[in-house]
């Protein structure tokens, strides 16, 4: 039998047990209550629950958001609610309070702090309406949580369960609550009762005029709703509820009050029965309710509850009540000895408080009680008598009982020291047997420890730190934060002391302190009491400019250096308040809390009050389908509400969306005169979540339109500027739209809160509906005028194969004679499925075994309903996969598993099978063709269309070599796509021929999904890279490209694996005038990317300036020589469509070019060139289809010639054995000033013989291992018309950068720096892109990009060092206190923008980085390069088949890893586990750091290491890549 060992988890089991929907409140989403790790490890196991079958939605949420407005929408839905949480939310949430009473909801509260609590949380509400139960063992915890949800359901009013759990805490565990009891106690029929009786709900009024209600026999449930149809029937209504809700006499006291609010006339009407047997609940039905189910409990178990516990002897003639912790106090009365003055004592409690029982409690009193001690743990005091003390005196002096009642005694109970018990008992019987007590005598200590065990520390989440650090960033020490949490504020308790509302009253404090003060200023200034006449002038200026923040803060400064040398006493004076001398940027700090309640929240004050306060809101409310769907709970927008009092400046914000923004809105604000509000959106689902998951968050947010950004100036209307900016680029026109669509909707929302959700959720599902079925009824009037039989063809699809293949055999249906249709499944009418003769459905396979996006919500709603009748349709499954994709060995079962799925379920639904389901395998030779070219036969054989003859001859697909060939020398129809403004994306050919051009058409993933649903395309936008020989830029160029990045694309710039500039996040309409700007700095971007040579990469060499002279000069001669010949670049993206010049058509009759050395067709596959010089192999020379490896002369100084590598490439497919990396091969020595020959040479060969049929086979690799390394050779060479000389001897000692500041031969400095993953960027940690371009801004020398994504500042001269190393230090951009393993760690961009990627790679690897560094520093391994690299998908551009340690993405979350790469970048490494996820990967990495730290012998490196102790096998050559690993790769 389960055990139970706390309250707080005898209360979670039953409410979990009981309930539709917990609302869990917690002081923090990272930070469990008592409660809630007991309900989320309910859910983990999937327990199921009694009221709701599959267990209640758990709603974490944190307690300063107003949790209880939460609980309407579920309520109103006919569901039961439970509240877990701790008392600190109920005086907060009173006007909640009194509408939740009745409702059948049930808060447990544990009260707070344990072990003193204050019981005057409880008392302050008592009179709210609700029902309010007390326990105090863990068995009464168990017994009276389930008393108080039976009590919900049965009466329909709110159940308030409280207990101390201090109390219970030393109790021995008992039995779990038994399900059979609960659902007896309960009486689930009266939960359905009750579920019928709500759903059909529906008022145009805030609280509905709900009271609850009761059928006068009690045989059900009712509820009462005001509506207009009623409202002339009032004074009828209201004589009959005051009729029927008279309380009888058993309510006396303070419950007179309250059941005259149950009762208070209202306008009502029946539900479920007639009228005239409706009445409201009153005292006397909730005492016959709770009487029930405790004589139920009782008959069951053997434990008997009263609604007033007396305890101790029959003839006590002394008692006491205790209302608070009474552990200590049973245990003391229960040792008692017959000596001591309490021996004799009885004990009473409250088990129900609310509503209050006089004449019971005189009933359970032995007749023999004289004298009675109340005890009232209550510290906050707001009257002179107790609330308790009162309810006793006036049970105990009415009625019958009255003549000769026992002499009542009150005290404040404080905290009492265990040791200390004995000692506060007889003191207060002493006071209680004297013969003149005193009234309200305190017992203990009011305040109790200084420090409860266990209490939350108030702390700013650390997402949250973001916003701050800006703040410090822009204002510096001008800022000034009302409520920081670590202000010194004496008396004050931390919590109060943060508050926006301290804050503020702090702010007009201190606003008015230093006007007094500038007042002062002024009247010393006209003084004659300084020692000398200077501290008046100054005194003076200061004066005139104290509202000035740049000339205060300027003249402060000296204004204090000449007080401080006047040395009089009106100088001293003016010093004490010296701070006041500069003009501060005055900040308060809010949270979204404020947006449920404007009108009694800190933002109405500062703006009503007009005063010059800046205001920063930080929300974190996530953007979610279930936050959207809570009308109750909708949020009022703060930024409409402050701009409607027109005297505000306004600014929306989103730090991870646009810093830039950010700063701009925060410098605004600070500027204008009055108050300023600042939305900053951070949303989090747990205060500690990473970065990376609020970035995903923001960007749906500000993508969707619910998180817009703007900025609203009133200031601008003086300059003739619009006071409204929008920020977010990307929703513009979705924005107009949405407010259009929203001025149709918003009287109706507002007439019908209720409602709004669902009116401006369900727009745009009603109008994909209507779509969706205009598009059939289009299709079927289309049909209607063919011949043969109906086939209706559904796809699922995400990358266009399920697609591709469902609309190829539609036309192989129609050549058959066949009445076909195609459509997505999402965009088919699934009422329609029962009328289909034949359908077929084609499914590839997403994620872990799940549909397509496009599929999903057919699927949700196929899987579940019964009401389809298929058994008049036949039907045929294909579906597409991967049988070796799946991350771990226990999930093969995903392998086609929509597919399978639908084959089940339609046949479920009676569906007559054609054929059996088609398993289309990515693993098999012809991929998933090979079993769909088996299962297409057998579905033409059961449609009966298998022998048609004279079937037309299909068209072979368009290929790559296809679009290059038709497209006029890399033209195609570019210029019409781009100004085609109806969409964001261009056309899938032209997709192809933008890569040569330098850039890539993606979308943003992050977004995906949610557009998808939404109805929206895909958030299309391109990257840009540029084309930059050798990685060196002059400072003018670094600030166009910082520029473009901030004007065109998404804030950042990446420095690639290429050594180039890449722009991320350019939308089309930008994409020109970003190419232009790029021009415009005397660069390009053609031939940066596709099927031609591109970036040719070169080593730094900070340190050999005029060796790197001749390097770099090479590589220039080598890239002018094999760049495109085509005009296209130039027609399309530099000239001017408006200008005079003369325009060449770029399509049709276009004038042909040449290309001389490329021809029509261009390369096979892209080809790269790289340059190392040894020692130096930071190109990975052996990783590039060519590698030069530089060769000096024999002085050593100057460049001689090269020994060339061919035949390097790192692109693989997962589980494809044909695909492999491979390093290059030394075909010998050639002189530098041919080597450009050689390299156009060894490409023609490539051209000539590369393989065109099969992309994947097509990289120049490929080509040698056919051909061979000779026979290569020998075709260059007889090209060449010279041999190769023998290789040249080389040594390379490493393949990482070398950071810090270095000198080269001529006394110039260069300073290598540490740019993670390239990515260049502004971050509130980090300003680095600022920093960067103030430093380009003085520099004169060069900005060098390494292959390895870092930056080196070359060419500072010794007179500007001091400078630039201020700078640097400035903007932290030289600190290289890293680890050296996150120094050579190297990662790809993947997710969001790469359409390729897996799994996540840039933003992930430093994360995992990080959770390693701790075993790092523990195994003395912090000063140990060992190289790491990361990427999302097989195809390398991080070159990780030659790193120590690569993780490649092979799903999203899993990687595979692999082992033995050489540190010198000469070796690849091999597959050491397949498809693991992070915990995996510290497990295996963290016990193979110890051992390397160990066992490693000297000058070892990690890669050679486990090789030498046999975790890995080295790979001699690519073709042996797959061979002897040490697991097979699969799932």
């Amino acid at each position: 039998m389960a055990m139970t060992r706390t309250a707080g988890e005898a209360v979670a089991k039953v409410a979990y047990l009981s309930s539709h929907v917990i609302l869990s409140i917690q002081p923090a989403l990272t930070i469990d209550s008592e409660f809630s790790r007991h309900l989320q490890g309910y859910s983990d196991i999937q327990l199921p629950g009694l009221v709701a079958e599959k267990g209640p939605e758990i709603i974490p949420l944190r307690h300063n958001v107003d949790p209880l407005l939460s609980a309407f929408q579920p309520l109103r839905s006919g569901k039961l609610v439970a509240v877990t949480t701790s008392s600190s939310v109920l005086l907060s949430s009173i006007p909640h309070l009194y509408k939740l009473a009745q409702y059948p909801i049930v808060l447990h509260v544990s009260l707070q702090a344990s072990p003193n609590p204050d019981y005057s949380t409880i008392t302050a509400i008592r009179q709210s309406g609700f029902v309010f139960l007390q326990s105090e063992t863990l068995q009464e915890s168990q017994d009276l949580a389930l008393t108080a949800h039976a009590l919900a359901i049965k009466s329909g009013k709110g159940v308030l369960h409280f207990f101390d759990p201090a109390n219970s805490r030393d109790d021995s565990p008992i039995q779990t609550e038994d399900r059979d009891l609960v659902r007896d106690v309960l009486g689930l029929d009266s939960v359905r009762a009750i579920r019928v009786a709500f759903s059909d709900r529906t008022s145009l009024y805030v609280d509905d005029g709900r009271r609850a209600t009761i059928a006068a026999d009690h045989s059900s449930v009712s509820e009462e709703s005001q509506s207009e149809d009623i409202v002339a029937h009032d004074a009828s209504s209201r004589t009959l509820l005051e009729k029927n809700s008279s309380g009888g006499g058993s309510s006396v006291g303070s419950s007179v009050r309250e059941s005259s609010a149950d009762s208070r006339p209202t306008v009502s009407s029946a539900t479920s029965v007639e009228s005239s047997t409706i009445r409201a609940v009153t005292s006397d039905d909730v005492y016959e309710f709770v009487a029930a189910i405790w004589t139920k409990i009782s008959r069951i178990t053997g434990r008997s509850y009263q609604a007033f516990e007396y305890t101790g002897p029959e003839n006590a003639e002394s008692a006491l009540f205790i209302f608070g912790s009474t552990g200590m106090f049973v245990d003391e009365l229960g040792a008692a000895k017959s000596s001591d003055e309490f021996a004799k004592c009885g004990l009473i409690t409250a088990r129900l408080y609310r509503p209050w029982n006089g004449p019971q409690l005189a009933e359970s009193l032995p007749a023999s009680v004289k004298r009675i001690a109340v005890l009232e743990q209550i510290r906050r005091k707001t009257t002179k008598w107790g609330p308790l003390l009162l309810d006793v005196l006036t049970s105990l002096r009415m009625g019958s009982s009255a003549s000769g009642s026992p002499l009542v005694v009150g005290h404040q109970l404080g905290y009492i020291e265990p040791a200390t018990v004995h000692q506060a008992l007889r003191g207060i019987f002493q006071n209680l047997n004297s013969d003149e007590p005193l009234q309200n005598l305190e017992v203990g200590s009011r305040e109790g420890p200084r420090e409860p065990p266990n209490q939350y520390d108030l702390a700013q989440p650390k997402v949250e730190s973001a916003y701050m650090k800006i703040l410090d960033q822009v204002f510096g020490e001008r800022l000034y934060l009302a409520n920081r949490l670590d202000a010194a504020n004496v008396g004050l308790s931390a919590t109060l002391a943060a508050s926006p509302e301290y804050g503020f009253g702090s702010l007009l404090a201190r606003s008015d302190h230093r006007s007094r003060f500038i007042s002062e200023a002024k009247h010393a200034a006209a003084t004659n009491d300084f020692a000398t006449d200077v501290p008046r002038s100054w005194l003076s200026k200061w004066a005139l400019n104290a509202e000035d923040d740049k000339l205060a803060n300027t003249i402060a400064p000296e204004v204090i250096s000449r007080l401080s040398n006047d040395g009089s006493r009106l100088a001293s004076t003016l010093l004490e308040s010296k701070s006041l001398f500069f003009k501060e940027s005055q900040w308060l700090i809010g949270s979204d809390a404020w947006a449920y309640d404007l009108g009694n929240s800190g933002v109405h004050h500062v703006l009503a009050s007009g005063a010059n306060v800046n205001m920063l809101v930080i929300d974190s409310q996530p953007w979610s389908e279930r936050a959207v769907a809570d009308a109750a709970r909708r949020k009022k927008d703060i930024g409409l509400y402050a701009m409607n009092f027109g005297n505000a400046y306004v600014a929306s914000v989103a730090v991870y969306s646009s810093y830039t923004q950010v700063l701009e809105a925060m410098i605004e604000a600070d500027r204008f005169n009055g108050p300023s509000v600042v939305l900053a959106y951070l949303p989090y689902n747990k205060e500690d979540d990473s970065p990376l998951t609020v970035l995903q968050e923001t960007k749906k947010a500000v993508d969707l339109g619910y998180w817009p950004l703007y900025r609203w100036n009133p200031d601008n209307e003086e300059n003739s500027e619009p006071n409204f900016s929008l920020d977010s680029e990307r929703i513009k026109q979705e924005l107009e739209e949405f407010l259009r669509r929203d001025n149709h909707l918003t009287q109706l929302m507002n007439r019908h809160p209720t409602f709004a959700a669902n009116l401006s959720e369900s727009y745009g599902t009603e109008v994909r509906a209507l779509q969706k079925r205009k598009a059939k009824d289009a299709y079927d009037s289309m049909l209607e005028s063919l011949y043969g039989a109906p086939m209706t063809i559904l796809f699922a699809s995400d990358n266009g194969n399920a697609e591709s293949m469902a609309k190829r055999l539609g036309n192989r249906g129609k050549a058959r004679g066949l009445k076909t249709m195609v459509m997505a499944m999402d965009d088919y009418p699934l009422e329609d499925l029962p009328t289909e003769e034949n359908i077929i459905l084609i499914t590839s396979t997403a994620g872990q075994g799940e549909f397509p996006q496009n599929g999903r919500t057919f699927w949700d709603a196929i899987k579940d309903t019964t009401e389809l009748d298929l058994s008049q349709t036949r039907y045929a499954v294909f579906a597409l996969g991967d049988s070796h994709y799946w991350p771990r060995k226990e999930d093969k079962h995903y392998y086609n598993k929509p597919g399978k799925d639908l084959d089940a379920r339609i046949a479920f639904l009676g569906g007559q099978k054609l054929t059996d389901v088609g398993l289309g395998d990515d693993q098999d030779p012809d991929s998933y063709q090979t079993g769909y070219a088996e299962w297409e036969p057998k579905l033409w054989q059961a449609l009966g269309v298998d022998k048609v003859e004279g079937l037309p001859e299909e068209p072979p697909p368009i290929t790559n070599e296809d679009i290059k060939i038709q497209s006029n020398f890399l033209r195609g129809t570019i210029a019409e796509g781009l100004a085609d403004t109806s969409t964001g994306a261009i056309s899938a050919s032209d997709q192809q021929l933008t890569k040569f051009h330098g850039t890539y058409m993606q979308d943003d993933r992050d977004l995906r999904d949610e557009r998808k649903a939404q109805g929206l395309e895909p958030a299309y936008a391109f990257m840009i890279r540029c084309r930059l020989n050798g990685g060196v830029a002059s400072p003018s160029q670094w600030l166009q490209m910082d520029s473009i990045s901030s004007s065109y694309g998404n804030e950042t710039m990446k420095l690639t694996t290429r050594q180039t500039f890449q722009f991320h996040g350019v939308v089309k309409s930008k994409l020109k005038s970003a190419m232009r700007g790029i021009n415009k700095a005397l660069m390009t971007t053609i031939a940066a990317c596709g099927d031609v040579n591109r970036n040719i990469m070169v080593s730094p060499l900070p340190t050999k300036s005029a060796f790197h002279r001749d390097v770099h000069h090479v590589s220039a001669t080598i890239s002018d020589h094999l760049l495109p010949s085509t005009t296209a670049y130039h027609e399309i993206w530099l000239k001017d469509n408006d200008s005079d010049e003369k325009q060449t058509k770029v399509a049709g009759d276009a004038v042909i070019d040449k290309e001389p050395l490329y021809g029509p067709t261009y390369l096979p596959r892209k080809f790269k060139i790289t340059i190392a010089v040894p020692p130096h192999n930071d190109t990975d020379v052996y990783a590039h289809d060519i590698g030069l490896i530089a060769i000096k002369d024999a002085d050593g100084k100057r460049l001689e010639g090269f020994n060339v590598l061919v035949g390097g490439g790192m692109g693989v497919t997962h589980n494809n054995k044909k695909t492999y990396p491979r390093t290059g091969s030394m075909l010998g020595y050639f002189p530098a000033s041919q080597i450009h020959l050689v390299c156009e040479k060894i490409m023609l060969v490539q051209r000539d013989h590369g393989d065109r049929q099969n992309r994947k086979h097509a990289r120049l690799k490929y080509t040698i291992d056919d051909m061979g390394v000779d026979i290569f050779r020998s075709k260059v060479e007889e090209l060449l018309g010279a041999k190769f000389e023998d290789p040249r001897p080389f040594e390379f000692k490493s393949n990482i950068d070398t950071f810090g500041w270095q000198k080269d031969e001529f006394g110039m400095n260069h300073f290598l720096m540490f740019i993670e993953n390239g990515r260049v960027e502004d971050t509130a940690e980090f300003p680095m892109k600022t920093g960067l371009r103030e430093i380009a801004k003085v520099h004169k020398g060069d900005f060098r990009l390494t292959p390895n994504q870092h930056l080196c500042l070359s060419g500072v001269p010794d007179d500007e060092l001091d400078t630039v190393k201020e700078m640097l230090k400035k903007y932290k951009l030289d600190n290289l206190h890293f680890s050296a393993l996150r120094l050579s760690s190297s990662a790809c961009v993947a997710f969001p923008t790469c359409g390729l990627a897996m799994a996540e790679s840039e933003r992930y690897l430093p994360e995992l980085i990080t959770k390693l560094e701790g075993c790092i520093e523990e195994n003395g391994l912090r000063q140990d390069s060992i190289v790491m690299r990361m990427t999302g998908c097989p195809n390398g551009c991080a070159r990780p088949w030659l790193a120590e340690v690569a993780f490649v993405g092979k799903a999203y979350g899993a990687y595979n890893m692999y082992l033995g790469g050489g540190y010198h970048g000469q070796r690849l490494n091999k597959l050491y586990r397949s498809s693991i996820m992070e915990e995996d990967i510290l497990g295996i990495m963290k016990p193979l750091l110890k051992r390397y730290a160990l066992e490693r012998q000297d000058g070892e490196r990690f890669g050679d290491f486990v090789i030498r102790i046999g975790m890995i096998k080295p790979t001699k050559e690519g073709k042996t890549f797959h061979d002897e690993v040490a697991e097979e790769e699969s799932g």
